[in-house]
């Protein structure tokens, strides 16, 4: 029985919720009360998720988030539906190719524009709706990667370690509003993602874990939850660590 979070006649979006660990969030966020929009690429796979979890408070919004114009319409979209945006969930992320630094290619540093322009235009974009209903919760979904850097994934892990930092800058410059921004740093959590990575990529990180398995989607959309509440009142530009004790600071 997951602790009860109260988001009731709150209104969410969530990046990359078609999936995965944002799914496990629009579904938490639904059971706690909230109405949610799911920013996706994917467009067969988002109209699939909210036709599942049900539509009457469930909105399918296809949109590229490494594009600003994209992310402006949408939440345009959403904001025109909703009335109000009081949470922003940016999760969306690609892991990219597993290679040493030196020999990695330059057409995979692509990952850079989802895991970290993505973040920024859509905080961009709804940053002002919030500061004009003087309330607001951003979560950022970042990686350990980003704490501790992976070996043959710099591209990922430099893209999480921007994440980390834009929400250090983002939670600085949102306080005075009651603006509470916070990312989380998860352990890795067997997802789709997987299919992008080496096995050899996949055991390594494995091994640091010193809880000994992956970390569950359910546990991470626990701690989202809980960040983007009104519970979360006065703690912003912090790490939510959430590796099973490889980082622990």
């Amino acid at each position: 029985m997951s602790n009860a979070i109260d988001l009731k006649d709150r209104f969410a979006i969530v990046t990359g919720g078609a999936q995965g660990i944002g799914r496990a969030v629009v579904e938490r966020f639904l059971a706690s009360g909230a109405r949610v929009a799911i920013f996706d690429r994917d467009s067969a796979l988002v109209v699939k998720t909210a036709d599942d979890l049900g539509r009457a408070r469930v909105m399918p919004v296809t949109v590229d988030v490494s594009s600003l114009a994209d992310v402006e319409r949408a939440v345009a979209e959403v904001h025109a539906e909703f009335g109000r945006i009081d949470i922003l969930v940016n999760n969306a992320g690609v892991a990219g190719a597993n290679h040493k630094t030196w020999d990695y290619p330059e057409a995979e540093w692509k990952v850079m524009a989802i895991n970290l322009d993505g973040p920024f235009f859509c905080c961009r974009t709804v940053a002002p709706h919030m500061i004009a209903q003087r309330y607001g919760r951003i979560v950022n979904v970042a990686s350990i990667a980003g704490k501790e850097g992976n070996p043959n994934a710099s591209a990922y892990s430099a893209s999480k370690a921007g994440v980390i930092a834009l929400t250090k800058s983002l939670g600085k410059e949102l306080a005075e509003f009651d603006i509470a921004v916070n990312c989380v740093t998860p352990a890795a959590a067997r997802t789709a993602i997987f299919d992008q990575m080496s096995q050899q990529h996949i055991d390594y990180m494995l091994s640091k874990i010193p809880r000994g398995r992956f970390v569950q989607v359910d546990e991470v959309a626990a701690t989202i939850a809980f960040a983007a509440s009104a519970d979360c009142s006065f703690t912003t530009g912090a790490v939510f660590d959430l590796s099973g004790g490889r980082a622990t600071y």
